[in-house]
């Protein structure tokens, strides 16, 4: 298995070089040679562990790890982590199943691939033998970041630097980021919101001189984004193994076809979705569910990717972007991996800042429908499956789950559904617990948290608890131009 580059560099990286890599020098993203067709294996995953379903994955693509190597990936990662033996819940609601990715460290499902992500990269720092210290550089919107302070904390030569909207985020997640302890770690909120951040972070990787000046002080450059391949291909794993879980209780019979609902802003999620679809899995279709910044929306309905409006700061905040880096790789496919057509495509967006598909493109997208979820939608939704399912929701399930009631209302389609519950109602506690018309004024974080438990009878998470008490340590804000100051700066260059 080789990785080669979605805009024409002729480089044939192994996944340890494209995880170390992250980007590649003409700026596109990494993606497999080929998709292996595991459909005959899926009747052997019956039974499986969530770990032994990742290993049978991902010893598809990293064919240059050897077997114990991917295998003490896993191991270090799918433990006590989690809240669940298997990582992850599956919970029936209703006629539909919510795929509860939130059960890790930082709450949100970033830690699926982020607790194992430091594990791969390590191990491909030893393989390829690189002597010099990796910098990994990382815009959020919000959960990415704390998930990748946390997966990479104290190890071993590598540094972590992470950007953030500092009026772009809940309070729940600025806490979780500004309290990372660690000695490698660097936190900086900056001022502009996430597409800024990460078109500053792009430019960086894209910046050879400034490269070259890191190198001469030791360091190499990787992301921890889903634009970095390492981090993307963890993800598809969950994809199997809660179409299996359906398989096992019932639910379903072996080769049916399943829906997925995933609320998305950078499109990594329901992108390990379609890998997954591509690898053989049964999936009818994925649905994108967008809040107000329906970017997304508007491309899957018309052809035409156009980033050139506002960007609304909604109560899905890991949401609110109007630059999809992942949506490269889609049209990577959907082109029949014309190099040429995708950079033409992202010039334009660069450049003119939409670009639009040509109708032979367009007809290779019928494995998605896409809708949207404005404010009031995520209000009366949150309100709506609590009152009704007794179920606790925050604002990005509750996008993702209105979207999913607006396409069977469109479509009358019956197909069994899973819908990707991206994060716990507690890191956004305060929209949660106005949706259901409780009263957050006078009130900290911690109270609000207080009263939704109080009210829901769901536990708060300890690790929500315990930034009661952590020390406040990450004090940067920087303006969004002047970011290289503050690598250089962490890093004593």
């Amino acid at each position: 298995m080789d990785f080669i580059s979605t805009r024409g560099n002729n480089d044939k990286l192994t996944a340890s070089q494209a995880i170390i890599k992250g980007i590649s020098n003409d700026g596109g993203l990494y993606a497999p040679s080929y998709f292996p067709n595991i459909t005959n294996k899926l009747k052997n995953f019956i039974d499986m562990t969530y770990s032994e379903i990742a290993f049978e994955l991902l010893k598809e693509f990293l064919t240059d790890f050897k077997v114990d190597e991917i295998k003490n990936c896993i191991q270090n990662s799918y433990d006590e982590k989690f809240g669940y033996k298997n990582a992850v819940n599956i919970r029936k609601v209703n006629d539909s199943y919510f795929l509860e990715l939130y059960h890790g460290h930082t709450l949100a499902f970033k830690d699926m691939a982020l607790t194992i992500m430091p594990h791969l990269l390590k191990t491909s720092i030893e393989k390829i033998g690189i002597n010099n210290e990796v910098v990994i550089l990382t815009a959020t919107s919000g959960d990415t970041g704390k998930a990748a302070l946390e997966g990479f904390k104290d190890v071993e030569n590598t540094k972590i630097i992470v950007f953030f909207p500092e009026d772009g985020v809940s309070a729940i997640q600025k806490l979780q980021m500004k309290t990372q302890k660690g000695k490698n770690t660097h936190v900086v909120g900056i001022r502009g919101n996430f597409d800024d951040a990460q078109s500053a972070v792009k430019d960086i990787f894209s910046d050879e001189k400034f490269s070259e000046e890191l190198l001469e002080n030791g360091y190499v450059l990787s992301s921890a984004n889903s634009i970095n391949i390492g981090r993307l291909l963890p993800q598809v794993v969950y994809y199997f193994y809660s179409y299996i879980n359906l398989v096992s209780t019932g639910e379903i019979n072996m080769y049916d076809k399943v829906n997925f609902v995933v609320p998305t802003g950078n499109f990594g999620n329901i992108l390990a979705g379609y890998y997954a679809k591509k690898m053989g899995l049964p999936i009818n279709k994925l649905i994108c569910a967008s809040n107000d910044n329906n970017v997304l929306y508007d491309f899957f309905n018309t052809g035409k990717y156009d980033k050139n409006r506002i960007l609304k700061l909604t109560t899905s905040p890991s949401m609110d972007i109007l630059i999809s880096s992942n949506l490269e790789r889609l049209l990577f496919e959907i082109s029949d991996r014309n190099t040429a057509t995708v950079k033409g495509l992202m010039n334009n967006l660069n450049s003119q800042g939409y670009y639009e598909i040509d109708s032979n493109m367009k007809r290779k997208l019928d494995s998605f429908h896409a809708e949207y979820s404005n404010e009031a939608d995520v209000n009366s939704t949150i309100k709506n499956v609590f009152e009704s399912f007794n179920y606790l929701v925050d604002t990005h399930t509750a996008v993702a789950y209105n979207c999913y009631k607006n396409y069977v209302q469109k479509t009358s389609d019956n197909t069994k559904t899973i819908i990707v519950s991206t994060a716990s109602p507690y890191k956004f506690c305060e929209d949660v617990l106005k949706s259901l018309e409780h009263d957050t004024s006078n009130l900290d974080d911690f109270e609000i948290a207080d009263k939704l438990q109080d009210l829901s009878k769901v536990k708060i998470p300890d690790s929500i608890l315990r930034l009661k008490e952590d020390e406040i340590i990450h004090k940067n804000i920087s303006d969004k131009d002047k970011l290289k100051i503050e690598i250089k700066k962490f890093l004593k260059v």
